[in-house]
């Protein structure tokens, strides 16, 4: 096998530049692709990130990507960049178990929407990304496919859903990779791993998997090494198509994402969106991140928000009913097989009323009135920690992250599902720093309806004006 200090030289770049240097002839798409097929492969012992390695599969891909450039030809705006896509989401002729035993051996006949996008481009997909059963939890814990962890630190979570995607993408095996976020779970990984993650917009990017095209808090979006290639992977998969009818008829403008200046930009900041306690070392990178917003012409003015954890408890609720309505019919067959926390999802779900869960909209109205308020007070976006905490140990899970405090606060995981109960507003999660162990720390970025661009562009100056902007990036040992 080639030296992987050797191939590594193909992935210390962004997508843009892979396709630059294949295009140019300094490298090619099948060189590219091997390299990212040993890094997975590695990642893969190390980390257990993936559940499928398509090598063969995406060297004929490169080697086809390769003869067409050969002949004058181009596939796209990723031509040869190498994917990876989560378990979650079909593509053609690809085990899909959503990271259950209840799917056995099926395979997807048809890509998703996303997925055909991505490679319609030029990506070359070279494997699936582990997921916790159904996309469940903030860990990604599979009863399938074991359990995925931080390739930062090995005792720690990789964080989920998209556990596996953020993996692969810290882990240097690809610039960007899929995942799905319903409650946190593209931006809880991109925290605890140091990437970039976003959610869209409600309807920017399709969503074709879930039973009911009327589901209002699940999206795709990408996890990527850097917000240029955040950008890269919106211009390739956004935009209408009739098999989500909620997706909206609006353009993905990179160029508008790629020029935003934060001269003058009013930043709201909520340290606590209002209940959550945060660790000290989370907040000193928060904090510093704010200041260098400042110093770049940025106005940013600590808020308060009225919001307590009777946000999570509604989400929790619609959580639940939507693993039942979703999943339930399984449960009969395959309990022993599950895992228990979703089984407990599950029967939860049966018992709720169907007016309790309505109720949750009057929630969500009185939260969106909270904080379109600060929007009307001319803020561009608001500011939070995407996290409470770093990335926790492996061995814990949910459960060890929902209590209420002798003091009042919450102590809580993720501070992302209440910007899935606000769904058509765009968050973004930035690495902004580590605490004094190495482990990441992610600020979101939350905006106004629809403004993904601007959310983006924003989170593209930030990205340029840290202290870690231009050093040179060190993958995990691995």
């Amino acid at each position: 096998m080639t030296n992987i200090r050797e191939l590594d030289q193909y992935l210390y770049l962004s997508a843009e530049l892979i396709t630059a240097n294949i295009r140019n002839g300094q490298t090619t798409a099948e060189m590219v692709v091997r390299s990212a097929l040993e890094r997975a492969k590695l990642l893969q012992q190390s980390c257990n990130c993936f559940c499928l390695i398509l090598e063969d599969e995406a060297i004929a891909a490169a080697r086809y990507a390769d003869k067409v450039q050969a002949e004058g030809g181009w596939l796209g705006p990723l031509h040869g960049v190498p994917v990876a896509i989560k378990d979650l989401t079909p593509t053609k002729g690809h085990l899909l178990t959503n990271g259950s035993w209840t799917s056995g051996e099926q395979t997807a006949q048809a890509n998703a929407v996303i997925a055909q996008r991505l490679l319609d481009a030029g990506a070359i997909l070279i494997g699936k990304t582990l997921t916790p059963e159904f996309a469940y939890s903030s860990f990604t814990h599979s009863p399938r496919w074991g359990v995925t962890i931080n390739p930062w630190d090995r005792s720690r979570t990789s964080g989920g859903s998209s556990g596996g995607s953020a993996v692969a993408v810290a882990g240097g095996s690809v610039p960007f990779a899929e995942g799905s976020d319903m409650g946190g779970s593209v931006r809880i990984p991109a925290s605890f791993c140091g990437v970039v993650g976003l959610k869209p917009s409600l309807g920017r990017i399709p969503m074709t998997i879930l039973p009911s095209q009327f589901d209002d808090i699940s999206h795709f979006g990408p996890l990527a090494q850097t917000v240029g290639d955040a950008i890269l992977f919106m211009e390739a998969v956004c935009g209408p198509h009739d098999d989500d009818i909620s997706s909206l008829p609006i353009a993905f403008d990179a160029k508008a994402a790629r020029n935003v200046s934060l001269s003058g930009r009013r930043f709201a900041l909520c340290m606590d969106l209002g209940y959550y306690q945060i660790d000290p070392e989370v907040e000193r990178a928060v904090r510093r991140a704010a200041a260098v917003l400042e110093r770049q012409g940025a106005i940013v003015e600590e808020v308060a928000l009225p919001w307590t954890r009777a946000i999570n408890d509604g989400w929790y609720d619609l959580w639940c009913v939507f693993m039942d309505a979703y999943f339930g019919q399984h449960l009969e067959t395959f309990r022993k097989h599950m895992d228990p926390a979703v089984v407990g999802l599950i029967e939860r779900g049966r018992t709720l009323a169907a007016t309790d869960v309505k109720k949750v909209e009057i929630l969500r109205t009185k939260m969106w009135r909270d904080l379109s308020a600060l929007f009307a007070r001319g803020f561009n976006a608001l500011l939070s920690p995407t996290c409470a905490v770093p990335a926790p140990l492996a061995s814990e899970n949910d459960d060890d992250y929902v209590a209420t405090l002798p003091d009042g606060r919450f102590k809580g995981l993720d501070m992302t599902c209440p910007f899935n109960m606000l769904s058509p507003c765009p968050a973004l999660s930035l690495p902004v720093g580590e605490t004094d162990a190495g482990l990441p720390v992610g600020l979101q970025i939350v905006g106004r309806r629809h403004a993904d661009e601007e959310v983006l562009g924003m989170g593209l100056a930030l990205e340029q004006a840290l202290p870690q902007a231009g050093v040179p990036r060190l993958w995990p040992r691995l």
